[in-house]
């Protein structure tokens, strides 16, 4: 009978797993992370890069002393957006940490090949714990973050 670290339920596992993981992490995101705040310095940042874009090209004078004027304030807008994405992080290391050095790296030692991607070259290409998980990841993640509006230009 196969385990969970056998092929195709360490695969399964893994992708849940990494579907569970992202969901919780957006959802930490969401709860933390007011949206219309950050929207509008979105919006604020993408028009002083419009604006110092256009400067740079034309040699706007003009332009390019508002540009200059207002940088320092568009450094801290971005300043706190950083922040804004750095809270998750920190919230999550510990657990993730905890996670793989005390849970899926002792059950997955010694496990070479948890997933297979057979589209990619014409033999099927094995890939590792990390790298399977890493790639459910990011998928899920994106797809989570469009639906719960996380992702620029999402929901807008």
């Amino acid at each position: 009978m196969p385990g969970l670290t056998d092929i195709p339920n360490a695969t399964i596992f893994l992708f849940f797993l990494s579907m569970a993981l992202s969901l919780a992490t957006s959802l930490t995101t969401r709860l933390l992370t007011n949206r219309e705040q950050v929207l509008a310095w979105n919006k604020e940042i993408a028009a002083w890069r419009t604006d110092s874009l256009k400067a740079t090209r034309t040699g706007d004078k003009k332009l390019l002393a508002k540009v200059k004027k207002q940088e320092r304030h568009v450094m801290q807008l971005q300043s706190k957006l950083m922040w804004q994405n750095m809270k998750t992080s920190f919230i999550w290391f510990i657990p993730f940490f905890l996670l793989w050095t005390m849970f899926l790296g002792p059950l997955f030692s010694g496990v070479g090949t948890v997933a297979y991607l057979p589209w990619i070259t014409p033999e099927p290409l094995g890939l590792t714990l990390f790298p399977w998980y890493l790639l459910s990841s990011f998928m899920f993640s994106i797809l989570v973050n469009k639906a719960l509006g996380l992702t620029p230009g999402a929901n807008e």
